[in-house]
């Protein structure tokens, strides 16, 4: 089998047609670059070829570079990779001087690249390296480089190409940030040439190719006297181009990420020197950041382990649970943003509530998100119809007839949930699953509510639905094999990435996150300035500060919890030092953002206007504060202390579930790939002195389990100990 198709019409027009067999998007392999390279000499080579056509035999172009290619790359060390990265570079320079003399610039092929659909990463980098890009009229689709996303950036002259096209300064979001277009957009952004009907894709393509003239093939950064659109470094505009970019890239990354650094340097030192000496540039610098740990564990959780999850790497084995019909229970906002997910993925949903104004206002919320998406050229008004078409808001439980799984989202009260159960059991059929929605309350316990408790399971959605990419499984004592498979393939339909955890207090999740808020909460009770607490926070990759954190969860929530915590623990219960602040706050009526006062301070819409002078008053400011490193140690040391924590004791059985998880659930510092990869990078005895330290200072919350004893004491890390699968550590 082949990954490319190769023809020639009666004009002379060559088309190679990328078509990875068994893909439903085509990525590129080391294999793949071989041949289209042999495509590529096949048509410079014959006479009788005018021009080459660039497609895609599938709905998109294509995905990008197959990471996992990448990873096998790093094995022959930098110099290897160095060699098969400036390989690729030779490839592509071959399509852009498509044979054409190097003194004249004349006597080329024209070769246009023609998209039907989505084309990122290497998808988007061979088309940079054609002659013309015409992309396909399709709103769906997706044009850009989102690589550093994933803990690199565009190594495959994606870089150096772009930076040249655009400029730094209008590049730099497309770079920077992974900022993906659609084909309109890429077409006024400058990313590509030009948008056509889906059906005229290949004529207006293989028009131009056979009236290109030389000067059409002539790349700018190849002619005479080009100059960089908005100067070079040394250019009084390009200066300040970018000392502008570098402003964003340490505000949005606060330096802790490897490949926005090093694509800054590519991109600086690349504007200095010629194009073929600037491609050199950025595969030292890429290289560089494939071969940073940081990289490593990025590439390995947000993608690798992160697909594998998706695609069952964890599912029991059970037949196929495709769900046809679900049903929600409770339409609030986590409700009912479940049913717009359920429903947008096409599965029918009935939505039901106590009463018919509660559900319609639920559906409604689909609505305002399918407008939004309207507003945003991502759909239509018939495919709105037709999602909400699929929802069913009703009061009437008898509605739940043929429903093959339930997902019960009310308040979070035993007894309400004990009723709803009863309620659901009694309108449906035997072989339903029923999955709580709960972020606290421990499944076991609910499912003693259940006639069939095998057949209970625990979900926990992440709040906004729509937008968070994470789902955490409980698997209560008695839950079977076919009702984990059942919500595993659920989650697969609405395009969700799952885990799957056994039942404890708080989970996985929320026993990691409220640590991290606990930790800044009571270092505001000893004197630590907020403000560093909250920078030191983002200055170490977390998303947000835990007092910001704690706004947005909101001051109610934590003192709920912090009751239930304590009348379950009694005078083991740790935390009355937090308590004495959010109680403090709550008294105040400051109950964080919605409330419009927490502890930061917002305006009349909501808006955050800084931290509350008022923390100073309540808890003054000492005059010696720690230094940052351990405040940033406090603070993820608390958090990555519980994750292996709850490997140890069985609750996580996947320490790949642990970093993907922690990264998409609560947004774990990504450039650490998580907080056992964190663990690895800095290796288990490193941890265990921190601990010791902490633990001597701060308390015994602080000390090293006995699981990274034992890996410190033994010189190995997380992954080499756990990192092939399941394995738990309990």
């Amino acid at each position: 089998m082949t990954d490319f198709a190769y023809a020639v019409d009666g004009d002379g027009v060559a088309t190679i047609t990328w078509d990875v067999p068994g893909k439903s998007m085509n990525v590129m392999s080391m294999a793949g670059y071989g041949e289209l390279e042999g495509l590529i000499d096949r048509a410079l080579g014959d006479a009788g070829v005018k021009g080459v056509i660039l497609t895609s035999g599938k709905k998109d172009f294509a995905g990008g570079m197959d990471l996992n290619v990448i990873a096998r790359m790093k094995e022959g060390g930098a110099e290897a990779l160095f060699a098969g990265v400036m390989a690729i570079h030779a490839l592509l320079r071959k399509i852009e001087r498509a044979g054409m003399d190097p003194k004249t610039l004349k006597g080329g092929k024209p070769i246009v690249a023609a998209m039907p659909g989505t084309g990122v990463g290497i998808g988007y980098e061979i088309p940079l390296a054609c002659h013309r890009i015409i992309a396909a009229d399709n709103p769906k689709a997706k044009i850009g480089l989102p690589e550093i996303q994933v803990g690199i950036f565009p190594g495959a002259g994606g870089t150096t190409r772009l930076i040249r096209k655009l400029g730094a300064m209008v590049a730099a979001p497309f770079l920077l940030e992974g900022k993906l277009s659609d084909p309109k957009s890429a077409k006024a952004n400058g990313l590509i040439d030009e948008v056509v009907a889906p059906e005229a894709l290949l004529t207006r393509a293989k028009e131009w190719v056979l009236a290109a003239t030389d000067a059409d093939l002539v790349k700018p950064w190849d002619a005479k006297g080009y100059k960089m659109p908005g100067g070079n470094p040394y250019h009084p505009a390009g200066y300040m181009t970018f000392v502008g970019a570098n402003a964003m890239v340490m505000g949005k990354t606060m330096g802790v990420y490897p490949a926005a650094r090093a694509l800054m340097q590519a991109v600086y030192e690349g504007a200095l020197v010629p194009f073929d000496v600037a491609l050199k540039i950025e595969t030292r610098n890429f290289v560089s950041v494939l071969m940073n740990p940081s990289s490593t564990a990025m590439i390995r959780s947000l993608f690798i382990n992160k697909e594998a999850l998706e695609k069952g790497a964890n599912r029991p084995a059970a037949p196929d649970q495709t769900v046809r019909k679900v049903g929600v229970i409770g339409a609030g906002m986590m409700g009912a943003g479940i049913a717009y997910v359920s429903a947008l993925a096409g599965i029918e949903v009935v939505l039901i509530d106590a009463t018919q104004e509660a559900a319609d206002r639920g559906k409604a919320h689909s609505s305002d998100l399918l407008d939004k998406g309207i507003q945003r050229r991502a759909m239509t008004l018939d495919k709105k119809a037709e999602v909400l078409g699929r929802i069913n808001a009703t009061t009437d439980y008898a509605a739940l007839s043929g429903v093959d799984l339930i997902v019960e989202a009310v308040f979070e009260d035993p007894s309400v949930k004990a009723e709803v159960i009863a309620k659901v059991e009694a309108a449906v059929g035997p072989e339903c699953i029923f999955a709580s929605n709960t972020s606290t309350l421990p499944i076991t316990g609910l499912a003693t509510s259940s006639k069939r408790p095998d057949q209970f399971i625990g979900v926990h959605f992440f709040s906004p639905v729509d937008r968070m990419a994470l789902v955490e499984i409980i698997k209560g004592a008695q839950t079977g094999d076919r009702a984990v498979a059942k919500a595993l393939d659920f989650v697969r339909q609405i395009r969700k990435t799952p885990i799957v955890v056994n039942d404890a207090r708080y989970f996985y999740a929320n026993r990691c996150i409220l640590p991290y808020t606990n930790e800044g909460i009571r270092m505001v009770s000893e004197g630590v300035s907020p403000v560093l607490v909250e920078n030191a926070a983002k200055m170490v990759g977390m998303p947000v500060g835990p007092l910001q954190l704690t706004d947005e969860i909101s001051i109610d929530l934590g003192i709920k919890i912090a009751k239930a915590t304590k009348a379950a623990l009694g005078n083991a219960y740790p935390d009355d030092d937090v308590d004495a602040v959010i109680f403090a706050l709550a008294e105040k009526g400051r109950m964080g953002r919605k409330a419009k006062a927490g502890f930061y301070a917002y305006d009349a819409a909501g808006k955050r206007e800084g931290l509350w002078e008022g923390l100073g008053q309540m808890w003054p400011v000492a005059e010696d504060q720690p230094d940052l490193v351990t405040v940033q140690h406090r603070l993820l040391m608390s958090q990555v202390l519980e994750a292996v924590r709850a490997l140890e004791e069985g609750v996580l059985t996947d320490i790949r579930e642990g970093d993907v998880g922690a990264i998409l659930g609560w947004g774990f510092a990504p450039w650490s790939g998580g907080p056992f990869a964190w663990l690895d990078i800095i290796g288990a005895t490193k941890a265990v002195e921190i601990c010791d330290g902490l633990e001597a200072t701060h308390g015994v919350r602080y000390a090293a389990p006995a699981l990274l004893r034992d890996l410190a004491a033994k010189g190995e890390g997380f992954y080499d100990r756990f990192g092939g699968g399941r394995k738990s550590a309990a």
